[in-house]
């Protein structure tokens, strides 16, 4: 499965029922993130990442390959090995996912990456609610330097 045929699929959906329980399995087995909105505070994730973050008026995520990094506030400060983990994420890479609430066009929630991805439209009582997105995880790993260098 690919993040735009898992958008086509999910592209329409209601608010509230964005995507099942079966989806989100099958989308964790094929390595990708789906990425909506939900109420006006919070950033949902589900399939390889399954989670959610506090978005109140909008929010960035940085995400890596291994999953969501968390937010240094976020971080137990007395947990040691939970510091660790935190700069050791932070120092392997990550890239954006900005939310957007209410972004001055048709949605309640937009959300902008330079992660490769694929949209789709979730609506509420058949008006448009959010646009969505799918994309690899593998795909949040930041851009070799090299790669930038060359202008590639």
């Amino acid at each position: 499965m690919t993040p735009s045929e898992l958008a086509a699929v999910l592209n329409g959906r209601e608010y509230r029922t964005e995507i099942s329980d079966s989806e989100a399995v099958l989308a964790k087995a094929a390595g990708l993130v789906v990425v909506f909105g939900s109420s006006d505070d919070l950033m949902e994730f589900r399939g390889a990442i399954d989670d959610e973050l506090s978005a109140y008026d909008g929010t960035t995520a940085r995400v890596s390959p291994t999953g969501l990094i968390p937010s240094w506030e976020s971080v137990d400060k007395e947990d040691e090995d939970a510091a660790e983990a935190y700069f050791k994420a932070k120092l392997g890479g990550y890239r954006k996912i900005e939310a957007l609430w209410d972004p001055g066009e048709d949605y309640s929630w937009k959300f902008c990456t330079d992660i490769p991805h694929a949209t789709f439209e979730i609506v509420e009582d058949g008006e448009p609610y959010c646009r969505g997105i799918v994309f690899k995880l593998a795909d949040a790993a930041p851009p070799r330097p090299e790669a930038a260098a060359s202008g590639s």
